[in-house]
């Protein structure tokens, strides 16, 4: 199983942005890159410009998390922009047809494609596409606000994930978002977490490198 950090940027002090980007991708592969739209969930954050600047910045993978409705009317601005994996919920898409053609575009536009779901939404929704996807986002906390606690239940979710990808010999990815630390991170490993993506515990940290040193 590869071992994955995956900072996430809404943490990020923009102040020193350069920095803190630099001393993250000594030790992280990836950075998560979450977009609001204050519809789907109840906050604004960033779009295909700031994506733009950042990525000239770094050559780490940019894993983007599209919190948005109708988020396939995004896909190529932010492909555009340097994404290079683009997750999307399924929650967005009340028929699996849609969710399923949404996934094909990703793939047709040379990125990866995920998919991620809110704590409350129940795990049989995600089953029909996970034969698709390379990638499956739990959220651990709800979806919309940096700097929550890990919700416990959600490990059993990981394990879930983790079963169903051994059963049927899918090839994706499981990615954990929300209250992660030393101690959750560990814990979402041993069921099954291939990738964690930490906020405030990377970038609030005074030694930067050392936390995502402490994730792997």
């Amino acid at each position: 199983m590869d071992k994955i950090v995956s900072p996430s940027l809404l943490a990020l002090d923009f102040k020193q942005m350069n920095i803190q980007i630099k001393r993250a991708e000594t030790s992280a592969q990836w950075f998560h890159y979450d977009v609001m739209d204050g519809v789907f969930v109840d906050n604004i954050s960033f779009g295909p410009g700031i994506l733009k600047q950042i990525t000239e910045i770094t050559d780490n993978f940019m894993d983007v998390h599209l919190m948005i409705l109708r988020p396939e009317k995004y896909f190529k601005q932010f492909v555009e922009s340097g994404a290079d994996g683009i997750t999307i919920h399924v929650e967005c898409f009340e028929e699996v047809e849609n969710g399923i053609k949404a996934i094909q575009e990703l793939h047709d536009l040379g990125v990866k494609a995920g998919i991620s779901l809110r704590p409350s939404t129940p795990i049989e929704l995600a089953i029909p596409y996970l034969k698709f996807v390379d990638l499956v986002l739990v959220m651990s906390v709800e979806p919309g606000f940096g700097g929550q606690s890990f919700i416990p239940s959600m490990l059993d979710r990981i394990g879930e994930f983790d079963e169903l990808r051994k059963l049927n010999h899918y090839g994706y990815k499981i990615s954990v978002d929300g209250g992660i630390n030393e101690e959750t991170g560990k814990l979402a490993r041993e069921k099954g977490a291939d990738i964690l993506v930490a906020g405030s515990y990377v970038f609030g940290s005074e030694d930067i490198e050392k936390a995502v040193a402490s994730l792997l």
